[in-house]
């Protein structure tokens, strides 16, 4: 018989049942959990974010900075913690910070905010689906109402239609606060959906998710709609300061850009940048968010150019970038500091965060790319990368 993990009915969140766990565990593999069970909080503050808790993953946390940003939200200059344990990262965001801050900073900008829940609609025609559309429409109001009856902060901004054969996808999007709000929407719209199938008598069935909010995986629909926060980052860099700092011309870096999208257009990527994904996910796990929103968040589109007076302009669009300042991991003793730190803890926050994200990716681009060119990408990992 399969051996069960301890569990404790009356109170799971104590010191007491976590060691329990961690001797089943060691019982059970014979593996020492010596510095998992190490930690600086009460396991009680942990409910609502784990189960089955036995200790922490301790990922060393990195500061870089100063991040210059001319933001609507994010206004001056940020010290960001990067949580990794890939050797060079936090020095390359550095590097890029400094060329960036010398430039006169980042330039950062909100232009969409949605969180979604997809429900499909199945019916025994497509006539059928066409005459409910065309209900949609003529009751959104009504659906509004009921969906915003659970929920005091999130708000029913419009829905999107899809169909395909007998099938009608949805596409909710509501705007949620200062919280990323999957669970929130997905209470919302199951409860406009419900009341909806309750009068439309030609339903055959209803799921609630369809996969066409693509939680959790990157996708056209969100590229081109959002799916958190479309936020774009842009600067432009005099020729000198690169000459100085990263040791490129413009025409050099321009010209490696031209390549590098040939390539990507060729492997068929999501993403026509070097590495979004690394400063996201390190920011990600220092400031509590859900990391696997990274599937979503780091798709990004880059522009480039040489303006007229020789210097070189550049940005990055993010269109699905999924962050919060309350609810979730936000509140966890040491996630809680990181977002202090950079003051984007709690209520009116969330797009400010959001804007210094951007604006540390953006930074990053441009030291990736010109180590490459400078051929200092592969030397700067021997000399920081190297844990053997």
């Amino acid at each position: 018989m399969t051996a069960k993990i301890p569990r404790d009915k009356e109170n799971d969140y104590t010191k007491a049942i976590a060691e329990t766990r961690r001797d089943f565990a060691q019982a059970q593999t014979a593996a020492e959990l010596n510095h998992v069970g190490q930690y600086s909080f009460e396991p009680e503050v942990l409910q609502g974010n784990i189960e089955n808790f036995i200790g922490v993953a301790q990922v060393p946390i990195g500061l870089a900075g100063a991040l210059l940003v001319n933001g609507e939200y994010a206004k001056g200059e940020f010290f960001v913690p990067l949580a990794t344990t890939e050797g060079t990262l936090v020095a390359s965001y550095n590097r890029g910070m400094k060329l960036l801050r010398e430039s006169g900073g980042v330039t950062t900008t909100v232009v969409d905010d949605a969180m979604q829940r997809a429900p499909v609609f199945v019916f025994r025609s497509a006539r059928e689906a066409k005459k409910f559309s065309i209900w949609v429409k003529e009751n959104f109001d009504e659906i509004k109402v009921r969906a915003e009856a659970t929920t005091s902060v999130g708000k029913l901004r419009d829905i999107q239609q899809f169909p395909a054969s007998r099938f009608l996808y949805l596409r909710f999007n509501y705007t949620t606060g200062d919280a990323a709000g999957q669970n929130m929407v997905g209470k919302a719209t199951k409860a406009a959906c419900d009341w909806i199938k309750s009068v439309q008598p030609d339903i055959e069935r209803y799921q609630l998710e369809g996969s066409f909010a693509t939680d959790k995986k990157t996708s056209f629909v969100n590229t081109l709609h959002t799916r958190g926060k479309k936020v774009i980052a842009e600067a432009t860099i005099s020729a000198a300061k690169l000459k100085e700092i990263m040791h490129v011309t413009v025409e050099q870096i321009f010209e490696a850009r031209l390549a590098s999208q040939l390539g990507g257009y060729l492997a068929g990527v999501n993403n026509n940048g070097a590495h979004s994904a690394n400063g996201i996910t390190a920011m990600f796990i220092a400031c509590g968010q859900d990391v696997a929103n990274v599937a979503e968040s780091s798709a990004a589109a880059v522009y480039a150019e040489i303006t007229k007076s020789g210097d070189y302009y550049f940005s990055i669009t993010i269109p699905s970038l999924i962050v919060a300042t309350y609810g979730g991991g936000t509140g966890l003793p040491t996630q809680r500091e990181c977002l202090e730190l950079l003051g984007c803890y709690g209520k009116d926050r969330v797009k400010k965060f959001a804007e210094i994200v951007a604006a540390t990716v953006l930074c990053g681009e441009l030291s990736l790319g010109t180590a490459v060119i400078a051929d200092e990408w592969v030397s700067s990992h021997e000399q920081l990368g190297r844990n053997r």
